[in-house]
C-alpha cells in the first residue's frame, strides 16, 4: 500500500503542469552556480581588481580560446566594442554601413557614433537576418564596412556576405551580440570579419551580472588598438596617444563570466533542446516557425514565432500566464532617431512584416519539459 502511494505520488509531480512560465528566469540560472560567483566576486574584493585587473583579463583569455581567436578585449558593452571596430577600420564622417533594420538599435548606434550613416537593406523571410542578396545593390563609393548580425543566435550567411566583402574590398565586422557559441558551417561566430562584438548584458546566453562586452579579432594591430582606446587612448598611465574612451570592464563583470563560460557550452545545447521540443509540440499549429539553415548551428538566444494576428496572440499567452515579448517592434528604418535618414514605410517590406508578426516566447536553458508544454498548451487554445 505505502509503495502504490509513492508511485502515485511520483506520477503526479512528473505530470504536474505549472500555471505560470515567466518569459526569462535569470535567478533559476544563478541558484545553480550561486557559490562559485559569491567566491570569485569575494576574490575581485580581496584583490581590489575594480576595472579591468586580474578576472578581466583571464575571462578574455578563456573567451579568445572559446571563440578559437587570437584576441579578446574586454569592454563595458557590446555597445561600445562595435563602436571601436569601426573606429579601427577608420569609419567616419560622411561614410556609409551597410547593416540590417531588424536588431536592436546598438548596431546602428555604432555606426552613428563615428559619425557615419547606417545604410539599411532588407533582411532574409525564412532567418531574419540581412539578405545578402540585397546588399551589393546597396553599394556606393561612401560605404566603408558591412556590419551584419547573428540575430537571435541564428548565423547569418557568412560566405556570401564575405564574398561581395571580398569583391568590393570591404571589410566586415560581425554583431555577434546575440550568438555567443553558435556556429556557422562547423566553426563558432566571431572570427569570420575583421573584428566582431559581443554583449554580456545579463539577458543573453552568456550573461554578466551587469554590463558587459566583448571585442574579438585575429588582427594583432586592431587588437592593441582597441586596448588602448577602450582606456582613454593610453597604452602608459598617463600618456594618451589619441582621443580615447572609458570603455573599459568591470572586474565584478570579469569573475562573473569567467564563472559562467564553462558552463555556456552546456546551455547552449540545452537551448537547443527546448527549441526542438517547441518546434515538434507547435509543428501542426499555423505559427511560422523559426529554421535553422542548413549552414547553422543556431545558439538559440530567442525562439521566435510569426502570425499575422501577433498582438492577439501575445495578450493570450500573457492573459493566460506565459511570458512573451516582442523583439523588434518598429524596424531601425522607421525609427524617429533615424528619420533624417529619410526611409518610409514600405521601404523594406520584409523586415516590416516581420516586425509586425514575430514574437518570442520563454527560451532559456532551465525550462522544464513541463513547461515547454505549458507554453505550447497556452498557444493551441488561440483561436487561430
Amino acid at each position: 500500500m505505502q509503495n502504490h502511494l509513492f508511485i502515485r505520488k511520483k506520477i503526479t509531480n512528473l505530470t504536474a503542469v505549472p500555471d505560470k512560465v515567466p518569459y526569462l528566469d535569470l535567478a533559476a540560472q544563478i541558484r545553480g552556480i550561486r557559490k562559485e560567483i559569491d567566491a570569485a566576486l569575494a576574490r575581485t574584493v580581496d584583490n581590489n581588481s575594480f576595472c579591468l585587473g586580474p578576472d578581466v583579463v583571464q575571462f578574455e583569455k578563456d573567451f579568445a580560446k572559446f571563440c578559437e581567436a587570437g584576441h579578446c578585449l574586454g569592454f563595458n558593452s557590446g555597445t561600445s566594442a562595435l563602436h571601436i571596430a569601426l573606429k579601427i577600420l577608420n569609419v567616419g564622417e560622411g561614410d556609409e554601413v551597410i547593416t540590417t533594420p531588424f536588431t536592436f538599435v546598438a548596431t546602428s548606434w555604432a555606426i552613428s557614433y563615428v559619425g557615419a550613416k547606417p545604410v539599411y537593406v532588407d533582411i532574409d523571410d525564412a532567418t531574419f537576418n540581412i539578405d545578402p542578396a540585397q546588399i551589393e545593390r546597396a553599394i556606393t563609393p561612401r560605404t566603408k564596412a558591412i556590419l551584419p548580425v547573428h540575430l537571435y543566435g541564428q548565423p547569418f550567411d557568412v560566405d556570401k556576405v564575405l564574398e561581395i566583402c571580398r569583391k568590393h574590398k570591404l571589410p566586415m565586422v560581425e554583431d555577434a551580440c546575440q550568438a555567443h557559441g553558435a556556429k556557422y558551417k562547423g566553426k563558432v561566430v566571431g572570427t569570420f570579419g575583421d573584428m566582431s562584438g559581443f554583449s554580456f548584458y545579463p539577458t543573453k546566453n552568456l550573461g554578466a551580472c551587469g554590463e558587459g562586452g566583448a571585442l574579438v579579432t585575429n588582427n594583432d594591430k586592431y587588437a592593441t588598438r582597441a586596448r588602448s582606446l577602450r582606456e582613454h587612448g593610453s597604452t602608459v598611465r598617463y600618456y594618451h596617444d589619441e582621443i580615447g574612451y572609458n570603455y573599459r570592464m568591470e572586474g565584478f563583470q570579469g569573475a562573473v563570466l569567467g564563472v559562467k563560460l564553462p558552463y555556456l557550452a552546456k546551455w547552449t545545447k540545452e537551448r537547443q533542446r527546448v527549441a526542438a521540443r517547441y518546434t515538434e509540440l507547435l509543428a501542426e499549429t499555423p505559427l511560422r516557425l523559426p529554421l535553422q539553415a542548413p549552414y547553422a548551428e543556431s545558439a538559440w538566444h530567442l525562439y521566435t514565432i510569426r502570425h499575422p494576428r501577433r498582438d492577439e496572440l501575445k495578450k493570450h499567452l500573457e492573459d493566460n500566464g506565459v511570458g512573451c515579448a516582442v523583439h523588434y517592434p518598429i524596424p531601425l528604418h522607421l525609427q524617429k532617431a533615424y528619420a533624417h535618414l529619410g526611409y518610409k514605410a514600405g521601404d523594406l517590406p520584409v523586415t516590416e512584416k516581420a516586425s509586425r508578426e514575430c514574437l518570442c516566447i520563454p527560451m532559456y536553458p532551465e525550462l522544464s519539459d513541463a513547461q515547454i508544454i505549458r507554453v505550447t498548451d497556452v498557444i493551441k487554445k488561440f483561436p487561430f
